[in-house]
C-alpha cells in the first residue's frame, strides 16, 4: 500500500464525491481540534506512517478523545510513536484528527487486481470495521467483474442480497460504491480498501456511507497515476537510501518496484516479474534483504544503473546473489544479462572482489545469449554459480539458492574466498 488512512484518502474520495470523515493534519490548531470535537462529539488521532500500515488499532496506535486536552494528550503520545512489523520500524511523521462517525453498521468495501480471475475483484461484508480474515466465509463475498464495463450497481446489489444484509443499508451502497471503480480505475491503482465505512444518518433519515479509513496502492508504472500529482515520497515506505535511488531510476519501460525486507539479510535477490517476486519472498523470508520486480523490458542503461544500486549496497553482505525470473515474453534476456553483468564487473574492479555464489534462473527471448555473457563474466571473476534454463521448476531453483545461502553460512563462503585469492574471513 501506498497511501493509509483519511489525510489523503480524503482528498482522492473527494474526486468521486464519495462521502468522508472529517480530517484535520498534524498542522492543525487547537480552535480547529476543538471545533472538530463539537461537531463531532469525538476524534481519532492516529499517527502517518508512510506506506500502508495496518492493525494500528491493535497496537494501541489509535487515540480518541472528546475534549480538547485528552485530544493533544493522545497527540503527545502518538507523533513520534514507532510500530515494528517483522524486522521494520516504522516511525510516525505526526498525526491526524478524524472526526467520529455515528453509525449502527459498519461495512467493509475492497477492490485489487486478481490473478485468479484475470479480473479486478470487489471483496464486500457488512461485518466490517475488524479484520475479514477473522470473518467467516459465510459473511464475506468475493466479486469478480470486466474491467471494460466496471462495477455496476448490480454487482453490489446481487452481493449484499447473497449475504443477506439489513436491507436499510442496500440501497445506498448500490448508490455510492461504483463511485469507487471510477477512483480506481482511472487513477492508477492496483488496490483499494475502506475499512469501514459506516452507514451514518443523513438528515432525511436515510442512511449515507461514510469512509472513516482508506488504504490504496498504485502501479507506479502506470501514467494515469500522475494525475493526482501526488507527492514523491508517498512512494518511498521508509527513509530508505537504497529504495529512494531505485525509485528515481522510474520510467514508463521497465519495472523498478522494490522493498527492502530484512536489512541484514543474506540473499541479494534481484527478481523480474510479479509471481516470481511473490514466490521468491515468501520462500525466502527473512533470508532474503530485498523484494524486488524489475522486469517490463528495462533497458541496458536502467538495468545497469538498477544493478549497480543493488550490488553497492548490499553484495558486500550478501552469501548469494540470486537472479530470477519467469519466462519472459518481451524483455530481452541478453540485454538485461549484459547490463547486469558489466554491472558486477564494474563492482569488483571499483571494489575489489568479495565471496559471493551466484545462482540464476530465468528464461525468455535471447536466453542462451544472456546467460552466455553472464557466464563469461563470473568465469573472469572467479565468482561461482549454478545456471538455471526456463525448463526448471522455480520452486526448486529457490530452494537451491537457500541450500547455497546455508552452505555459504557453514564455510562455504571461506572455500569461495579461498578459490577467489581472498582471507578466508573476507
Amino acid at each position: 500500500m501506498n497511501i493509509s488512512g483519511m489525510l489523503y484518502g480524503a482528498r482522492l474520495l473527494k474526486i468521486v464525491d464519495f462521502p468522508a470523515s472529517e480530517v484535520l493534519g498534524p498542522e492543525a490548531s487547537e480552535h480547529e481540534i476543538h471545533s472538530m470535537i463539537e461537531r463531532c462529539g469525538a476524534v481519532f488521532v492516529k499517527p502517518i506512517f508512510k506506506g500502508g500500515i495496518g492493525k494500528k488499532g491493535k497496537s494501541g496506535l489509535i487515540g480518541r478523545a472528546s475534549d480538547l486536552k485528552s485530544a493533544l494528550v493522545e497527540k503527545e503520545r502518538l507523533y513520534f510513536a514507532e510500530y515494528k512489523v517483522g524486522n521494520a520500524v516504522y516511525k510516525s511523521r505526526g498525526v491526524t484528527f478524524e472526526g467520529a462517525v455515528p453509525a449502527k453498521h459498519e461495512v467493509y468495501f475492497s477492490i485489487t487486481d486478481s490473478t485468479r480471475y484475470r479480473a479486478p475483484v470487489m471483496t464486500l461484508t457488512h461485518h466490517g470495521g475488524m479484520d475479514i480474515e477473522e470473518l467467516d466465509k459465510t459473511q464475506i463475498i468475493e466479486v469478480p467483474f470486466d474491467p471494460l464495463t466496471g462495477l455496476k450497481s448490480y454487482n453490489i446489489s446481487n452481493a449484499l442480497s447473497d449475504l443477506g444484509a439489513p436491507r436499510e443499508i442496500v440501497s445506498p451502497l448500490v448508490q455510492y460504491l461504483p463511485k469507487l471503480w471510477d477512483l480506481y480505475h482511472h487513477y492508477g491503482m492496483s488496490t483499494m480498501e475502506l475499512n469501514p465505512i459506516r452507514m451514518m444518518e443523513g438528515k432525511s433519515g436515510s442512511l449515507v456511507p461514510v469512509a472513516c479509513d482508506f488504504k490504496c496502492g498504485f502501479d507506479r508504472d502506470d501514467p494515469r497515476v500522475n494525475r493526482l500529482n501526488l507527492p514523491d515520497d508517498l512512494f518511498v515506505t521508509e527513509g530508505n537510501d537504497f529504495e529512494q535511488e531505485i525509485n528515481e531510476l522510474r520510467t514508463y519501460q521497465g519495472q523498478s518496484d522494490v522493498y527492502v525486507i530484512n536489512e541484514k539479510g543474506t540473499i541479494l535477490a534481484p527478481t523480474f516479474g510479479g509471481g516470481a517476486n511473490s514466490l521468491v519472498t515468501e520462500v525466502l523470508g527473512n533470508d532474503a534483504i530485498i523484494s524486488s520486480d524489475f522486469g517490463g523490458n528495462p533497458p541496458y542503461e536502467k538495468m545497469h544503473e538498477v544493478m549497480r544500486i543493488c550490488l553497492k549496497y548490499y553484495l558486500k553482505q550478501s552469501n548469494v546473489l540470486f537472479i530470477i525470473g519467469g519466462k519472459a515474453n518481451n524483455t530481452d534476456i541478453f540485454v538485461t544479462f549484459r547490463a547486469m553483468a558489466d554491472a558486477l564487473r564494474d563492482y569488483f574492479s571499483e571494489h575489489g572482489s568479495t565471496p559471493v555464489y551466484v545462482v540464476i534462473g530465468r528464461g525468455g527471448p535471447h536466453v542462451i545469449r544472456g546467460m552466455g555473457v553472464f557466464k563469461d563474466a563470473l568465469d573472469a571473476l572467479r565468482i561461482p554459480y549454478r545456471i538455471f534454463g526456463f525448463d526448471s521448476a522455480m520452486t526448486d531453483v529457490v530452494n537451491y539458492a537457500q541450500e547455497a545461502d546455508r552452505w555459504m553460512k557453514s564455510g562455504g563462503r571461506a572455500q569461495v574466498a579461498t578459490m577467489m585469492g581472498l582471507p578466508a574471513d573476507a
